[in-house]
């Protein structure tokens, strides 16, 4: 007798989406035990795993570079929903989530995405290459909107603390949105070949020879599922924030670590996303992706406060203090000795990755 053959809706990456958004609209308004908890939280992995899955199968199909914009721009919208979700809950003491939270991103992109993605393709070759004209035009993009929008609130003098008067968010807010298009239009349209992965000779390889794209089909299926496991995704997180709310001031971590586990949980399907396209010797696409989701949760995550501070009551704290200034100071410079050459090995990956250790720490203990 032929064995029986599962049907091809039955898959791991197909049910964890369905499954995580029906835990989440059973545990909604919940108040979460510790069993819960642990449910909620495999629940969120099997939705971040499906969440790769499905963002790898609509970026085959599109291809480079449109591909690594999915991803980049799904998951930072509904990380504006989720700021602004628990900003409305949080009232005064949520005034600086948005700043802690798209500073991490920040970090963990330019230092966490793109360490991993040098080290793992440097573990498999000792040198990686990559397209330098791309990524420093993304780098100093990011630069752009992280001094424009957390640096500058710092010492403007029109308001007491690190914030914006409403004129000059109103500003910080238009020039993120037109740095961004501007940057999406040079990605996808005008030079398009600059975000495109290179051979080891320097060449721009167009499309993807490895393998056949997903039907047409195939990609939009993934791409509905994709949104739904987002959607569970940050969903699943707010439910889980009290816990981790508890948790944070239980061990005695500062309150605006909770905007680092945010962008940790956010940022976790680009991370995987990254790190699959850098063992498959698409270091370019993990570049694009890191860059990228730095860039939007910067140009879409500000304009998108801005609009919300309309009905949102208190301050929004945008500024950085010392630290995080010094941090992001060498950030850049490190970085811009990463990509400029257009070839790195192991060591410029175990450097990012050292400062986001050393981020991590000091955000711990500051």
């Amino acid at each position: 007798m032929a064995a029986t053959t599962r049907a091809p809706w039955l898959t791991g990456t197909t049910v964890a989406p369905v499954l995580a958004l029906l835990v989440l609209a059973l545990s909604w308004g919940r108040d979460p035990g510790p069993v819960l908890v642990v449910v909620l939280a495999v629940a969120l992995a099997g939705a971040v795993l499906a969440a790769v899955h499905h963002a790898e199968v609509v970026a085959h199909r599109v291809g480079e570079p449109f591909g690594s914009l999915v991803l980049a721009v799904a998951v930072t919208v509904i990380e504006v929903g989720l700021i602004v979700t628990l900003m409305v809950s949080g009232g005064d003491e949520t005034a600086s989530l948005a700043r802690d939270t798209v500073f991490a991103a920040v970090m963990i992109t330019c230092n966490g995405i793109l360490g991993l993605s040098l080290l793992l393709g440097a573990l498999r070759h000792d040198v990686v290459e990559f397209n330098r004209e791309g990524s420093g035009a993304a780098l100093a993009t990011v630069v752009t909107l992280a001094v424009m929008c957390l640096v500058l609130p710092t010492f403007t003098t029109s308001r007491p603390g690190p914030e914006f008067s409403t004129a000059q968010l109103t500003f910080a807010a238009l020039a993120s949105l037109v740095l961004y298009a501007a940057f999406v239009v040079t990605q996808t349209v005008r030079h398009r070949d600059f975000f495109l992965p290179v051979s080891p000779g320097g060449a721009v390889l167009d499309e993807d020879v490895h393998a056949e794209p997903p039907t047409p089909r195939a990609a939009l299926v993934s791409l509905g599922l994709l949104v739904v496991a987002l959607v569970a995704v940050v969903g699943l997180a707010k439910v889980e924030s009290p816990a981790i709310e508890d948790g944070v001031a239980a061990i005695g971590f500062p309150q605006s670590f909770v905007g680092v586990v945010i962008a940790l949980l956010v940022l976790a399907p680009e991370t995987l996303a990254a790190a699959n396209a850098a063992r498959r010797d698409r270091l370019q696409t993990s570049l694009n992706l890191a860059l990228g989701s730095a860039m939007a949760s910067i140009g879409l995550t500000i304009p998108a406060i801005a609009v919300a501070m309309i009905w949102l009551d208190g301050p929004l704290l945008l500024g950085l203090g010392a630290t995080q200034m010094v941090l992001l100071a060498v950030t850049v410079v490190v970085a811009v000795l990463t990509v400029v050459p257009g070839r790195a090995t192991r060591l410029q990956g175990v450097v990012h990755l050292v400062l986001l250790a050393g981020f991590l720490f000091l955000a711990v203990a500051p």
